[in-house]
């Protein structure tokens, strides 16, 4: 899976997606941190590319809808997060693109479990 990580995960959330078998992009590595989260979104439309964020503002679907993204992946620490917190985040986020397609879907990853976002019909 192509993913694009922002900026808040570092190198070591890069390694434990690309240890997992996952293309990996980073926001700072294509000079996106001061960029709009518009334009972070666009950025990934361009390339394919599942974004994994900690922002929250990516939860919302009315002003993100996860129908125009190849997936939309916001992780949701208890409190301040520890790096330890965001590791195991991200393995559960790795094992998850393994094991369904996250193209159009918003997925919100909380300690010990990842939900899927299902719109109302």
């Amino acid at each position: 899976m192509r993913v694009k990580l922002d900026e808040n995960f570092g190198r070591r959330g890069v390694e434990i997606l690309a240890e997992a078998g996952h293309d990996v992009s980073t926001v700072p590595a294509e000079g996106l941190c001061r960029a709009s989260d518009r334009d972070v979104a666009r950025a990934c439309q361009a390339e394919g590319r599942c974004l994994v964020t900690l922002d929250l503002d990516f939860g919302n679907p009315l002003v993100f809808n996860p129908a125009e993204y190849s997936g939309l992946v916001v992780v949701r620490p208890r409190g301040r997060a520890e790096s330890a917190d965001l590791d195991r985040a991200l393995r559960l986020v790795a094992a998850g693109l393994h094991s369904r397609p996250v193209a159009g879907k918003l997925w919100v990853v909380e300690p010990g479990r990842l939900r899927e976002y299902q719109p109302d019909n």
